[in-house]
């Protein structure tokens, strides 16, 4: 009827812009974010393995990550080689299954490997977490974020201060950063998950 407001249903809400580039990101193959990094990863390529950054590649995921545009926050792009390891062949007499070559992955997924690569280059830095920005052929790229501790604007800022705390110093090592956790299975709980906690090394005849 006349003079009724239309119902507002879910497609009338507002959107942010971090929603229309976090759309993107989700199917870059489908989207204007694969073109970019077509061209990008050329450019990446022939640049040096670790790059300092101005702003993130992927604003909407460092934003939800911890990051923030001020003093104190450090963006690095980090590249890793992809694919599981490449052994070489065993001249000794013995069944190919038995020869251990291929299916020889690391215990460290490339992600937090890429971490750690970031935070030895900047050891004044402590690794607040990291993101996948693109991979090729030969590579994976992680843009990884830093944060200074010893800056008066991070002591003074209550969302990120807690890295001050000493049980946080070289967090990445100790696998205590959202990537590390994953890979010591610290997302899984319940029925399969019995041996995680404290840690897999814990509970490993290795460990006593």
């Amino acid at each position: 009827m006349e003079g009724e407001e239309p119902e507002k249903g879910p497609q009338s809400r507002h959107r942010s812009l971090y929603h229309y580039v976090r759309e993107a990101w989700a199917t870059p193959d489908e989207s204007y974010v694969g073109e970019l990094l077509r061209k990008r990863m050329i450019q990446w390529r022939r640049g040096s393995s670790m790059e300092r950054l101005e702003k993130p590649t992927r604003i909407d995921r460092a934003r939800a990550l911890g990051y923030k545009a001020k003093q104190g926050f450090v963006i690095v792009r980090s590249r890793v080689r992809r694919g599981g390891l490449r052994k070489h062949t065993i001249k000794g007499g013995r069944k190919p299954k038995r020869k251990g070559i291929s299916k020889i992955t690391m215990a460290k997924s490339i992600q937090r490997i890429a971490e750690e690569r970031a935070a030895r280059r900047h050891p004044n830095l402590e690794v607040l977490n990291s993101y996948w920005v693109g991979e090729d052929g030969r590579y994976k790229y992680y843009e990884v974020i830093l944060v200074d501790t010893h800056h008066p604007s991070i002591a003074s800022d209550q969302a990120v201060n807690w890295l001050l705390r000493s049980a946080n110093r070289g967090r990445v090592f100790r696998g205590i950063t959202s990537a590390g956790k994953r890979g010591r299975g610290l997302r899984k709980k319940g029925k399969g998950a019995e041996k995680i906690r404290p840690s897999i090394r814990a509970h490993s005849s290795k460990g006593k």
